[in-house]
């Protein structure tokens, strides 16, 4: 058993977040007061295997962070998430797949690679 206030706040505290950092909790098509959340989040809750018990589509946003539900066969956890910062290194894209890679005759499995191997950078094989 979890409690989801308290796996919250945990997670924020991972994150050097506290629940002031809150905006809003919602999910992409309505939100409530953060308020409202901590009033009924104080709840426990089965987070092992079996079947998904906290709404699926529930967020927790603050300046560009956020908190999503992730499960794995009704196993459930926050997930902590930050807008990407933008690199410094530019790349010429070349392909996004594994069959555009092919084509240029670029040396790359069957699945499962990044960006780097399919567009051959940095002496990836050809």
């Amino acid at each position: 058993m979890s409690n989801l206030l308290v796996e919250t706040i945990e997670v924020l505290k991972n994150h050097n977040k506290t629940i002031n950092d809150i905006n809003w909790v919602g999910n992409g098509k309505y939100y409530f007061d953060v308020n409202e959340f901590l009033n009924i989040a104080n709840v426990e809750y089965d987070n092992g295997y079996g079947a998904q018990e906290v709404a699926q589509d529930l967020l927790v946003v603050g300046d560009n962070w956020w908190l999503e539900r992730h499960e794995y066969d009704g196993s459930e956890w926050w997930e902590y998430k930050e807008i990407p910062l933008k690199p410094n290194k530019k790349i010429e894209l070349k392909a996004l797949t594994i069959s555009q890679a092919k084509k240029f005759g670029y040396h790359v499995s069957v699945g499962w690679e990044n960006l780097k191997s399919i567009n051959n950078i940095e002496g990836g094989k050809r």
